[in-house]
């Protein structure tokens, strides 16, 4: 598909109008003249429901917010679902179903609106129950029990998130042995940011190293996603996350704007609009949002929830953190000294021992040290 903006016209627009529409965002449409046209009111629609996805807020219809809007325009029932390896089936039909076999007790994985391997498991396993051809096909005979199911009674709680915790609580406090995937941003011929001399892709491989380095002297497995002359896909570095068997997945950003007041260091984990959550992946996001403003003096930009691929498709609890903007003079220049780079792989490096720790000799935000950590290693080893 094109990428579509204010300005553009034809069959396609007119497609985005109709679905935007149908959830409330735009009023129904009376004649037919601008219907096919992407004007202001397309636009503040469109980024009203990127902000409620959990996509980039920019007003403009590129291949993510296009699948989303697709997807949104598909209830449960509305068109059968199966499991298709080539092309996975997508959109709030599946969300609906993944979510409703989860409540009910039939593992479907997180909850992200692709129809994969989980939710075929599951889905069988549910039709077997109900003493139903277990094919794996969501059709009327399996939406009817599903909606037979659906009293308050049989809702409740996110026990794929529940999982998540636990998993962690099971693992323990020590780091030894713990399998971290560490993505740098970009890569290759894409440099991401370029301003003042510096390029995004070699600062964010820098500062992976140098976490990579921290993680592995904690007795931490950790892998890098992609090598310095390599641009992996986010569904590749996805991929790479899942078959390593991943315990977190860190990826690693700067950031840019056209205006260079704008600064600071944010953290993002997987989450859409309708409350649906990461609870690891938020509380792990907070962490290092907390030490790495604490230790660096940077703007603090807070945690933010998105449903961006790097998210939805990586099966382990996944942190995006964009590190300063490379168009602010001030974030250009702390990122650009490797003394400040060690500050902040110390930072994320003490925000992963804070999330395993669960509270237990916990210390103030700033003041836990890369030395702390080791002795604690040492301590639970002996």
């Amino acid at each position: 598909m094109r990428v579509l903006r204010r300005g553009d016209a034809g069959p396609d627009v007119a497609e985005i109008r109709s679905i935007l529409a149908g959830m409330d965002l735009l009023p129904p449409v009376t004649g037919t003249d601008d219907y096919d046209t992407f004007d202001v009111a397309v636009e503040h629609a469109v980024r009203a429901f990127q902000q409620r996805r959990g996509l980039m807020t920019d007003g403009i219809v590129g291949p993510a917010t296009f699948q989303a809007l697709k997807g949104a325009s598909y209830h449960l029932g509305s068109r059968p679902l199966s499991y298709m390896i080539a092309s996975p089936v997508h959109g709030d039909d599946v969300f609906t179903l993944q979510e409703r076999l989860t409540e009910l007790g039939f593992d479907a994985g997180r909850p992200d609106g692709y129809f994969g391997p989980a939710t075929e498991r599951a889905l069988k396993t549910f039709q077997r129950d109900m003493r139903l051809t277990p094919d794996g096909m969501c059709g009327p005979a399996t939406i009817r029990e599903l909606h037979r199911l659906s009293s308050p009674r049989a809702r409740g709680g996110r026990p794929v998130f529940l999982r998540e915790q636990e998993q962690v609580r099971q693992a323990g406090p020590r780091l030894r042995g713990k399998r971290i995937v560490i993505d740098p941003g970009h890569g290759g011929d894409d440099l991401g940011v370029v301003a003042g001399g510096l390029r995004e892709a070699d600062i964010a491989w820098d500062l992976a190293r140098r976490l990579e380095g921290r993680m592995k002297a904690t007795g931490m497995e950790a892998l890098i996603s992609r090598g310095p002359n390599h641009s992996p896909t986010e569904l590749e570095r996805a991929r790479f996350a899942n078959d390593a068997g991943a315990d977190l997945f860190l990826s690693l950003h700067s950031d840019k704007n056209p205006s260079p007041r704008a600064q600071g260091v944010a953290s993002f984990h997987f989450g859409t609009g309708n409350g649906t959550t990461s609870t690891v992946g938020e509380l792990l996001a907070g962490f290092i949002q907390r030490e790495v403003a604490a230790r660096t003096g940077m703007l603090d930009c807070r945690t933010h929830y998105k449903s961006w691929d790097i998210f939805t498709r990586t099966r382990c609890p996944a942190v995006r953190v964009e590190i300063g903007y490379l168009t602010n003079p001030d974030d250009a220049r702390k990122l650009g000294d490797p003394a400040f780079r060690d500050i902040v792989a110390e930072g994320i490096l003490i925000a992963v021992k804070r999330l395993y720790l669960l509270g237990e000799g916990d210390q103030p935000t700033g003041t836990f040290t890369f030395a702390d950590v080791l002795a604690h290693e040492l301590a639970k080893a002996e």
